[in-house]
């Protein structure tokens, strides 16, 4: 057969079906390396921003909206249209902070490689006992996933630009005392209302819903019908708290630990000293020579104090003469540092010094010698800290153990766990959403959803839950999102529709009873019909006047009465119910303004001030947007 084959092939015609199907690869092979699918869900200013970015943005803001709103955020996001304006608004922030990163560029704001440095070194997340730790830097960035140095410092350097700018924009707003007070006088308002309350309950007897119409609903609507996606695992754990616990010092462990941390323990010598400041001004010699006078004179016997106030540049510590309350060594400008700890008794002056501000006078004024604390004061906190260091060391070490043994034996957590003496353990169910501990940090969630640990149904990386808290895990069970069947929320459907037919019968008799109210017909025996009567309330403010929040603040939004026309709407009222209002009449409020109302209105003046900008800025930019959908994979 192959022999056949062979020699059919040999033909002209075979040969030119043989020369098409290499052409149609070819060219296809062609078209793969030179047409690359443009995957970016916008364009900014010919500056596209990437699905990737967009994947990071939509998932930091999810977990976010997760942790604030807990279990009110799944029913949100089972909701399509909620969740397609939720994709959007994480476009249009993204494209914001391009056009701000572009504006930057273009006015040349800049931050410095030494800013980037500095600002690292002094964040207190990074630092071990006040001082910067390299080790800990790595790991808590590493943990934030920028696995570079490099990438963090990029993150920090364009966070910082857009801060300067927004900063230097939202800084120059400022409230005037008008404003205040027609704030105020607005605030203070007091409304007399009348108002009648239709139950929408007294309409759903006459609502008939048919099973056709059921079933159109579920199938419009099948978002909100939806199972969440859920996952159980299997987890070890590495607790710097357990690991503490299990330690024993020695009492040489201890008091080693005390003398080689003794610095900790000791409380530096400390100076109350008082000065007089004369600044070189034009002519350095005469600045020089006044100061030597009034040391002539100090130590003639006339009063420090008073000289200090009198003759002082530092007018704020002359006017408590010359205080500079307490100092210690090495805070000061050298000169003057050594100066003050020269002086050896309380009350002593030294000679003039000269410093970068100018020449000074001083006094010793009180005086605290150097004290050490004792090993038995100290005790209890040297072994709690001695106990964490060393945990800490072997935190990081089985660390790595777990992280090797469960990469070498990815189908089995058994291997990690006994090496480092854990219990394999298993967790509840688990949704995207709002989980118990360790599960609720948006890293571990993260991992428990990813494709490693539920598709291929392997070990996961040791995860960094927080400082002192570590942890392994590996599917156990996994339930894909599903639909409910119709079955089963027919009767779910079966009331909400109902209930919007009721909505509709009571909206349409609400506008029936407002019309008739506005000619200036005496409505109360169409109202008697409905279980309902007009109910007065006077004095009604903005906040806190008991009613329902949709009644009062329509009862602000309707224009003042006026002779001959009534003032009236209907409204939604937040439990389901319908209202037909009437505004009576409006009473001034009080004008005087709080004390911190210029701080609010400021801040909310530089709000509105930054989101025009941005609109400004759109305005002039060229922004192409594309059609977005939900990552499939977290990020």
């Amino acid at each position: 057969m192959l022999e056949n084959i062979r020699e059919s092939s040999q033909g002209l015609t075979a040969k030119i079906i043989l020369g098409l199907i290499i052409l149609t690869f070819a060219v296809a092979g062609i078209g793969n390396y030179t047409n690359s699918v443009d995957s970016s869900v916008a364009d900014v200013n010919g500056e596209k921003i990437s699905q990737d970015e967009f994947n990071k943005a939509y998932q930091a803001q999810r977990n976010r909206m997760a942790q604030q709103f807990g279990e009110m955020f799944e029913t949100l996001s089972a909701d399509a249209n909620y969740m397609s304006n939720f994709r959007t608004g994480v476009v249009d922030n993204l494209i914001s902070q391009k056009l701000l990163d572009q504006h930057s560029a273009a006015l040349a704001i800049r931050v410095s490689d030494e800013r980037i440095k500095s600002t690292i070194r002094n964040m207190p997340e990074f630092q071990v006992d006040g001082v910067f730790d390299n080790n800990r830097y790595l790991a808590m960035i590493n943990q934030a996933g920028f696995y570079q140095s490099s990438d963090f410092r990029d993150y920090l350097r364009t966070e910082m630009t857009r801060r300067q700018l927004t900063q230097g924009l939202v800084s120059t707003e400022f409230s005037l005392p008008y404003q205040e007070q027609m704030y105020t006088a607005l605030e203070n308002q007091q409304r007399d209302i009348r108002f009648a309350t239709l139950d929408i309950e007294q309409f759903k007897g006459n609502a008939e819903v048919t099973a056709a119409e059921i079933n159109d609903y579920y199938l419009a609507n099948q978002a909100r019908f939806e199972n969440q996606e859920q996952v159980k695992v299997n987890y070890i754990t590495i607790d710097v708290n357990d690991i503490a616990n299990s330690i024993t010092l020695t009492e040489d462990d201890i008091a080693n630990y005390y003398q080689n941390n003794i610095s900790q323990y000791t409380e530096q010598e400390q100076r109350r000293v008082a000065h007089i400041l004369i600044e070189f001004g034009e002519d350095e010699n005469q600045a020089q020579a006044q100061a030597e006078a009034l040391l002539a004179k100090i130590n003639a016997g006339e009063d420090f104090a008073a000289l200090a106030k009198a003759h002082s540049a530092d007018t704020f510590s002359g006017e408590n003469g010359g205080d500079l309350d307490w100092i210690d060594a090495g805070i000061m400008d050298t000169a003057f540092d050594e100066a003050a700890f020269a002086l050896t008794g309380i009350g002593s002056v030294s000679d003039v010094v000269k410093t970068e501000f100018g020449f000074h006078i001083i006094k010793l004024t009180d005086y605290k010698a150097e004290t050490v604390k004792s090993l038995a004061q100290v005790r209890d906190s040297i072994i709690a800290k001695a106990k964490n260091e060393q945990a800490q060391d072997k935190f990081f070490e089985l660390q790595q153990e777990a992280a090797r043994l469960s990469f070498e034996f990815p189908d089995s957590l058994e291997d990690a766990a006994e090496a480092i003496n854990a219990k394999i353990k298993t967790s509840d169910w688990l949704s995207r959403g709002v989980n118990a501990a360790p599960f609720d940090a948006n890293n571990v969630v993260d991992v428990a959803f990813s494709e490693l640990v539920i598709n291929e149904q392997l070990n996961s990386d040791v995860i960094e839950v927080n400082d002192g808290l570590a942890m392994v895990m590996r599917l156990q069970e996994y339930q894909a999102a599903s639909v409910k069947p119709l079955a089963e929320v027919s009767d779910n459907i079966k009331a909400i529709l109902i209930a919007e037919k009721a909505s509709e019968q009571a909206q349409a008799v609400a506008e029936e009873l407002l019309a008739a109210f506005k000619s200036g017909t005496d409505i109360s025996e169409q109202l008697a019909q409905y279980g309902a009567s007009m109910e007065t309330k006077a004095a009604v403010t903005r906040v806190g006047s008991g009613l329902d929040a949709s009644l009062t603040r329509e009862a602000f939004k309707l224009p003042h009465p006026s002779e001959g026309q009534i003032s009236a709407t209907t409204v939604n009222l937040s439990n389901g119910n319908l209202a037909v209002l009437e505004l009576q009449a409006v009473h001034a409020g009080d004008a005087q303004p709080a004390p911190q109302l210029s701080q609010q209105l400021t801040q909310q003046l530089a709000q509105t001030a930054y989101l025009n900008y941005i609109e400004a800025l759109k305005v002039d930019a060229e922004i192409v947007r594309r059609t977005v959908q939900a990552p499939t994979t977290p990020y």
